[in-house]
């Protein structure tokens, strides 16, 4: 998707609704309220939503890549709906990398971006923390009003023990890496700074996660960890520093990289409004280069 140039003020409303227990007809009318009437919102409403026709940068049926969908123990009773994809052409055991969704679920843009490791070279899993809801229900909105029922130290335990699982799979090496984005960055934070962080997750990479007081935590980082930040991003860069720089002073390989010019979301190419193509690939480069260097057996 290319990207368009939509005023912050509209994305700034965005965020608050998507992040925010903001009910729909809410945001929709205050939508109206700021560009000048219903016409308008309806003509950006497809620019702030994601658009899933735009989904697949690999298709599911590449044929580069195998994929299928199971359900792993998440070791606290609930079935976690996974997507699990790599090289089709692959021999021998691969660097494991964990992606962890946004604030909606295993939708069809994070589907992608776990196919999209496979094309890299690594074995991923796309888990959907939302299965102790039932799973991503098929649309955003839908996903919206169920995802409150998440619970975030129980899906941070759920990945923790999906690690364990993934790192005894025999095309694995057994070095896993997580990665998150928005809700999934900061579980990602909250994984990294756990003292009950298996071994076996060895590097992760945080793009965009929502929160604070990891800071408090920066002693107990054992692997090293990359953080994605856009300069646009108000909501979730304080923490996110704050935090890093604990980490640095401590003496822990935690580096961050602030993107001009990028939104909260960046990375998100269904979503016309946020999505920031220069840092979008600038991020992924080193998030590849990240997980190959520290995932090697």
């Amino acid at each position: 998707m290319a990207p368009v140039k939509v005023d912050q003020k509209y994305i700034d409303l965005f965020e608050e609704y998507t992040h925010t227990p903001l009910p729909r007809r809410v945001f929709l009318d205050r939508l109206a309220l700021i560009a000048g009437g219903t016409v308008a919102a309806s003509a950006l409403l497809p620019l702030l939503e994601n658009n899933y026709a735009k989904a697949a940068i690999v298709e599911p049926n590449d044929p580069r890549i195998s994929t299928e969908k199971v359900e792993l123990d998440g070791g606290d009773g609930v079935k976690v709906k996974t997507l699990v994809a790599k090289p089709r052409a692959a021999t021998g055991r691969l660097p494991t990398v964990i992606v962890i969704h946004e604030n909606r679920g295993l939708n069809p843009h994070i589907e992608d971006v776990t196919r999209r490791f496979a094309t890299e070279g690594f074995l991923a899993l796309g888990v959907d923390l939302l299965s102790m809801a039932g799973g991503y229900p098929g649309t955003d909105e839908a996903a919206a009003q169920i995802f409150g029922q998440v619970q975030a130290p129980k899906a941070v335990a759920e990945v923790q023990n999906i690690a364990k699982i993934a790192a005894a799979r025999p095309d694995s090496n057994g070095k896993i890496g997580v990665v998150g984005f928005c809700w999934g960055g900061g579980r990602v934070n909250d994984i990294i700074t756990s003292t009950a962080n298996p071994p076996n997750i060895a590097a992760g990479v945080t793009y965009y996660g929502g929160g604070n007081g990891w800071n408090a935590n920066a002693a107990n980082v054992k692997v090293p960890h990359m953080i994605q930040l856009g300069s646009l991003d108000t909501g979730t860069n304080a923490g996110n520093v704050a935090y890093a720089d604990a980490a640095k002073a401590a003496g822990k390989n935690v580096q961050v990289f602030i993107y001009e010019g990028a939104n909260h979301a960046f990375n998100n190419d269904t979503n016309a409004a946020r999505f920031h193509e220069a840092s979008a690939k600038q991020a992924w480069d080193r998030t590849m280069a990240f997980f190959k260097e520290n995932l090697k057996a």
